[in-house]
């Protein structure tokens, strides 16, 4: 059993979502982001439904790459061990390509994917130590193909931090360290919240009890939903740009 679990971004959305199932299910918490305060009030929730469970936290802006290999060095000092890093900090903005909004992609760019690399950098490093954790790298189902228009820039950042945890996976073969990559659909967070075509969308307490369920199972990757994502993403794969665009 994955016992220590660090989750980055888990001051709301998904992050916090997962924290609580996990929580549930009795496992010690490093919890980290930007927004304490956030952490403050959910360390406070869930330590009067479980008091048994240990929770530490710490603030951790992922895009200062210093901070990211202090933070997850001093959560292994303070824990002795971490079993399981799940990648998860990640931001939703984004503009049409060319539209003069270069800042606003590059931010999304960076955070997304420059940090995301940070923290499999940070979180290899003490596995290797360990010789022994599960990576979970939290791409999405936009990774499949393209997206257009503001989403474009989030769609290539989930693309490639799939393909970076699959290199990764790919030096772990044979070895006791496991890499999960997974491609949530749509579940209700901030970040998709004024979407008005989000087909499939579940509640956050729905969709992060199945992303337990499944990071649990460890499997290399997965759609969560299984259903219907993981047949949506096969058709995706396959449709011409004019339907896909219609998905955008």
């Amino acid at each position: 059993m994955r016992k220590t679990i660090l989750i980055t971004g888990a001051s709301a959305g998904l992050g916090a979502g997962m924290a609580r199932e996990f929580a549930a299910r009795g496992r010690h918490l490093a919890l980290c982001a930007r927004n304490t305060d956030a952490l403050e009030g959910l360390r406070a929730e869930l330590s009067a439904q479980y008091p048994e469970i240990r929770i530490s936290l710490r603030a951790l802006d992922v895009c200062d790459y210093d901070q990211v290999f202090e933070v997850f060095n001093a959560f292994r000092e303070e824990f002795g061990t971490l079993d399981r890093i799940i990648v998860n900090a990640g931001i939703g903005f984004g503009a049409q390509i060319g539209t003069g909004h270069f800042s606003t992609n590059l931010r999304t760019a960076t955070t997304n994917f420059t940090a995301a690399l940070a923290q499999c950098e940070a979180a290899m490093a003490i596995f290797r130590a360990q010789n022994a954790g599960h990576l979970v790298a939290m791409s999405s189902v936009s990774a499949v193909r393209g997206f257009k228009g503001p989403a474009a820039t989030y769609a290539a950042t989930k693309a490639g931090l799939a393909n970076l945890a699959e290199g990764i996976r790919l030096d772990c073969l044979d070895t006791p360290i496991k890499v999960s990559t997974i491609l949530p659909g749509y579940i209700l967070t901030a970040i998709n919240a004024d979407l008005k075509n989000a087909p499939f969308r579940v509640d956050v307490e729905t969709g992060c009890r199945a992303l337990v369920k499944t990071i649990e199972r460890e499997p290399a990757s997965a759609f969560v939903p299984g259903w219907p994502w993981g047949l949506v993403a096969r058709l995706m794969r396959w449709l011409p740009l004019g339907l896909l665009a219609r998905m955008g």
